[in-house]
C-alpha cells in the first residue's frame, strides 16, 4: 500500500463525508411460506433473527477496526406479496413480524414489504398494496416498494392508479408525524433485485438464500476533487470523477468482502451511489455547482448530471466486477443540502427534476408536495416517471410525500438522513380521465431483444 493513498483515504473520511452508507443483508423468505399466516410470520421472524443476528455487531467491529464509518445496517427480504399469496389473511401481520425482527437484531430498516406487479396482479399483490398505508403507519423500521412497470413488460396503469391513492393515504395516516409513512414508500419502474438502499430494497427471487450487499456514498469526496481543479476541461473533470469513484468503490468492496467472510454469507454487490445527506459538504447538487452551474436546476443541470452519473459508473466498473444495485448519482430533494436550497429558491422544479431523472440513478425521490394534491395527479407523476424508465431501459422511481395541511412555501422536518423538505409546486391540471382508463401501456419495440 502507498502511504499517500492511506492518508488520502483518511482525509476523505475525516473531512469529506466519505462513508459506507449501508451494509444490507438480503434474506430469502421462500422457505418460510405457509398457508397459515401466523406460522409464516413466526418462521420469518426466526429466520431473520438467525441470519442477521450478528449483522449490526459485525458492522460495528469492521467500522472500528478499519476506521471506516458504516452508517446503516439493514435487511432486505423477499417481496412479502409472495408470502401473502400463499397464506392470505391480514398482510399487516407480516409487517409487524418484520418490525419485531428489526427491533430484535437492531437494524435501521427492513425493506421488502413489496409487490412486483409490472405485468399484472397475482395472488397476494392487491391485498398487500391495499395494506401498505396501515403497515407503514403502524411500524417504524419497515419500508415498502411496488414495481409497476418495466421495459420488458410495459406499465401497469391499474397499479399506478392504486398507488396514487395509497401514497395519499399513507401520508394522511401519519400527518401528525410529518407524513413519514409516505417517505418509506417508493414506486419503481425496472426495480433492481439487489439494491441495498431504502426505501426500495427487496431481496429478489433470483438472489441467493442470503447475501451481503454494500452501498457506498461519497458526494463530498467528488466535490472536493473537482474543487481542486478549477481550470480542467469537462472531459478532464469526467476522468477525475471516474478515478475518484474507483477509489471509493474499492473501499466498499473491501468492507463487503470482509463482512461476508465474518458472517459466513455470500458477497453480492457494491452499489456505488452518490447518496447525499443534509450535512454540509455532502451534496450532489453542490458537485454540479462546483463543475460550473450557478445553482442546481438552472440551464445545463441535466448535462452536468449525465456526465457525473456516467463517470461514477465507469469508475465503479473499473474497480469491481460486482457493481450492481443502482450505482450512480441520487437526487433526493430533502436529503441533499444543495437540492433543498435550490428547491426553496424555486431554481429547481419538479419538471426539471423529471428531466434529470432521465440521466441519473433513481427518480423523483423524497419530494414534498402540497397536501391537497389529488391521488390522480400523484398517479400521473408516477406514470411520467415510469415512462422515462421504460423507454430508456433504466430504473426510475417516485417517492412523493403529500404534506397534509401544508402548501407551497411550508416545510416538513424529518431529521437525520431524511433531512427537511420544502413543499414544491405541482402542476394541478388533472390527468383523471387518463388514469381512470386503467389497462397497461405496452412495452416499447426495443424490448424485443431476443
Amino acid at each position: 500500500m502507498d502511504t499517500n493513498d492511506i492518508l488520502e483515504t483518511i482525509r476523505m473520511i475525516q473531512d469529506e463525508c466519505l462513508d459506507i452508507r449501508t451494509i444490507t443483508m438480503g434474506i430469502s423468505l421462500l422457505d418460510c411460506a405457509d398457508t397459515d399466516i401466523d406460522r409464516a410470520c413466526d418462521k420469518i421472524y426466526d429466520k431473520i433473527c438467525r441470519k442477521a443476528e450478528k449483522l449490526v455487531l459485525t458492522g460495528e467491529q469492521i467500522e472500528k477496526e478499519y476506521g471506516i464509518p458504516i452508517i446503516n445496517k439493514r435487511v432486505s427480504v423477499t417481496p412479502i406479496a409472495i408470502m401473502q399469496g400463499i397464506s392470505s389473511g391480514n398482510p399487516v401481520k407480516y409487517a409487524l413480524a418484520l418490525e419485531k425482527a428489526s427491533q430484535t437484531i437492531g437494524v435501521n430498516f427492513i425493506g421488502g414489504y413489496s409487490a412486483l406487479v409490472q405485468k399484472g396482479f397475482s395472488a397476494g399483490d392487491t391485498e398487500l398494496i391495499e395494506s401498505i398505508p396501515e403497515a407503514l403507519a403502524s411500524t417504524e423500521h419497515i419500508c415498502s416498494s411496488v414495481n409497476i412497470g418495466s421495459t420488458k413488460a410495459g406499465i401497469n396503469m391499474d397499479a399506478i392508479r392504486l398507488m396514487g391513492h395509497q401514497i395519499k393515504k399513507a401520508a394522511e395516516l401519519t400527518k401528525d408525524d410529518n407524513c413519514i409513512a409516505a417517505g418509506k414508500l417508493v414506486v419503481f419502474c425496472n426495480a433492481p433485485e439487489d439494491n441495498p438502499f431504502m426505501a426500495g430494497a427487496f431481496h429478489g427471487i433470483s438472489e441467493p438464500d442470503c447475501v451481503i450487499n454494500v452501498g457506498v456514498s461519497g458526494p463530498g469526496v467528488v466535490r472536493s476533487a473537482v474543487s481542486k481543479h478549477p481550470d480542467y476541461s469537462i472531459d478532464e473533470i469526467a476522468e477525475l470523477i471516474k478515478k475518484t469513484a474507483f477509489k471509493v468503490t474499492r473501499m466498499g468492496q473491501l468492507v463487503g468482502i470482509e463482512a461476508s467472510k465474518r458472517l459466513g454469507v455470500k458477497f453480492g454487490i457494491v452499489d456505488l451511489s452518490l447518496a447525499p445527506t443534509p450535512a454540509v459538504g455532502d451534496s450532489v447538487a453542490h458537485i454540479l455547482e462546483e463543475i460550473g452551474l450557478e445553482q442546481c436546476g438552472g440551464a445545463g443541470t441535466t448535462a452536468c448530471l449525465a456526465m457525473l452519473n456516467d463517470a461514477v459508473k465507469k469508475g465503479g466498473v473499473m474497480a469491481s466486477s460486482s457493481v450492481g444495485g443502482l450505482s450512480g448519482a441520487f437526487i433526493p430533494v430533502s436529503e441533499d443540502a444543495g437540492m433543498i436550497d435550490a428547491a426553496r429558491s424555486e431554481a429547481l422544479t419538479i419538471e426539471k427534476l423529471e428531466a434529470m431523472t432521465a440521466v441519473c440513478s433513481v427518480g423523483l425521490d423524497m419530494i414534498v408536495i402540497p397536501g391537497d394534491t389529488t391521488p390522480e395527479v400523484i398517479s400521473g407523476i408516477i406514470a411520467d416517471e415510469a415512462a422515462i424508465g421504460m423507454i430508456n431501459g433504466k430504473t426510475t422511481a417516485v417517492r412523493l410525500i403529500p404534506a397534509i395541511g401544508k402548501s407551497v412555501g411550508d416545510e416538513l422536518e424529518f431529521g437525520g438522513l431524511l433531512g427537511s423538505g420544502p413543499v414544491m409546486r405541482v402542476n394541478t391540471k388533472s390527468p383523471k380521465k387518463f388514469i381512470s382508463r386503467g389497462g397497461k401501456i405496452p412495452a416499447p419495440l426495443h424490448s424485443l431483444k431476443n
